[in-house]
């Protein structure tokens, strides 16, 4: 299974769960509600992680870069909620969407050659997802201040790119399972320091409980695909791929929920995926 594929797979897991946040309460805790994903989406990889015979060894260099994952990953994930709890989309999902440009930038700082039209199809992929995003918000509702939920934003971006990039590498040095547990590992402990230095609530109710465990399933197979990809060829391209979560929560809604899809919008959906097949050449 290729790097783009792997990262579509996670793009899908990531848009359904996008979907699911948009029918859990409001009122729900952010950081409980982020707890209880983060718990759910450890227990499923540890159980697909015994079924496939245990933990494989893994070096101190692997380790320490899956460790540091795990902090860019709990970055990522309060930026991410922050961001959508403030709204709206159509300013919050273009921002989180650049993060393949940092992506593909390490790559090509990392020794990786990356081709110009390869730059061009990046930068296709974000302009389609944004155009997606933007036009899908008409709602004249107020919204908080823009400044601190762009910032949310942008925290976001720079947390999956370094995510991914010290993951991937991790996983190239080691089986992909035990940098995925470890990354999950680090940023529950440090999100349950958090709360409690904060004094905030663990519990997030048991009505949204259901929901929240489903979405940690999601999560927990969106990250692992994209960080095993990090043995792959073309590794960066499974980040750049899982960028379009944005714009499949979009049709999903369209096709599930009957939001209404335009022909912009649907012309956005046609650049993207024909700059994915690009990158698939």
């Amino acid at each position: 299974m290729g790097a783009l594929t792997l990262g579509l797979i996670a793009a899908f897991c990531w848009g359904l769960h996008d979907i699911l946040v948009r029918r859990v309460s409001q009122n729900i805790p952010l950081m409980a509600s982020l707890m209880v994903v983060l718990v759910a989406g450890t227990i499923f990889q540890g159980g697909l992680t015994l079924a496939s015979g245990g933990f494989d060894a893994i070096s101190r260099e692997a380790m320490w870069l899956a460790a540091a994952s795990g902090v860019f990953f709990l970055i990522a994930s309060l930026g991410l909620y922050g961001a959508f709890q403030r709204g709206p989309v159509r300013l919050v999902a273009p921002i989180i969407a650049s993060y393949p440009i940092l992506s593909v930038g390490w790559a090509a700082l990392s020794g990786t050659t990356i081709s110009l039209f390869e730059w061009f199809a990046v930068l296709a992929i974000i302009a389609g997802v944004s155009v997606v995003a933007v036009l899908s918000d008409d709602s004249d509702e107020d919204v908080p201040p823009k400044g601190l939920t762009i910032l949310y934003a942008l925290i976001a971006a720079i947390g999956f790119a370094g995510t991914f990039a010290l993951g991937q590498m991790a996983a190239g040095m080691a089986h992909d399972l035990p940098v995925v547990m470890i990354t999950r590992a680090v940023a529950i402990v440090l999100l349950t320091l958090l709360i409690a230095v904060r004094g905030l609530p663990f519990w997030p109710g048991r009505k949204a409980l259901p929901i929240l465990i489903l979405m940690g399933c999601l999560d927990g197979v969106a990250l692992m695909a994209v960080l095993s990809a990090g043995g792959l060829p073309d590794a960066q391209y499974a980040s750049v791929a899982s960028s379009v979560f944005g714009l499949l929560t979009i049709v999903m809604a369209w096709a599930f929920l009957k939001e209404r899809m335009t022909s912009a919008q649907w012309g956005g959906c046609l650049l993207t995926f024909v700059a994915i097949g690009y990158l698939a050449l």
